[in-house]
């Protein structure tokens, strides 16, 4: 099955979302989205850090040094009160836009557009 492609604006959402499961590394984040998404989202690490960065800079997302599970030294991310807050908001707007387009794909003939 191939990979969707991201919506702009979708992947600070997913970022924002698996780091709030629990604090953990760049490589760690792709592997978790993936597992939450049953493998029908595959990150590439190109798109992730350049995210991770922009979310940092934006004061979203907070990271300090640490030892990864296999030993290796690794910046853990964890999300900040902003990010907690703007994740939120993120939510109501992503659920919003899902009720939409079931509305509209579920749709039969013209009853479906009055």
């Amino acid at each position: 099955m191939a990979t969707p492609n991201l919506l702009p604006g979708t992947l600070d959402v997913l970022v924002l979302k698996a780091i709030s499961l629990g604090e953990e590394h760049g490589y760690g984040l792709l592997q978790r989205i993936q597992r939450m998404s049953r493998d029908a989202l595959v990150i590439e690490q190109g798109a992730l850090y350049p995210a991770l960065f922009r979310l940092e800079r934006q004061g979203l997302i907070t990271a300090e040094w640490g030892q990864s599970e296999s030993n290796r030294r690794a910046k853990f991310y964890s999300l900040t009160r902003a990010g907690k807050k703007q994740l939120e908001q993120d939510l109501v707007g992503w659920k919003r836009l899902v009720e939409a387009m079931e509305l509209v794909l579920g749709a039969q003939g013209l009853e479906g557009a009055r």
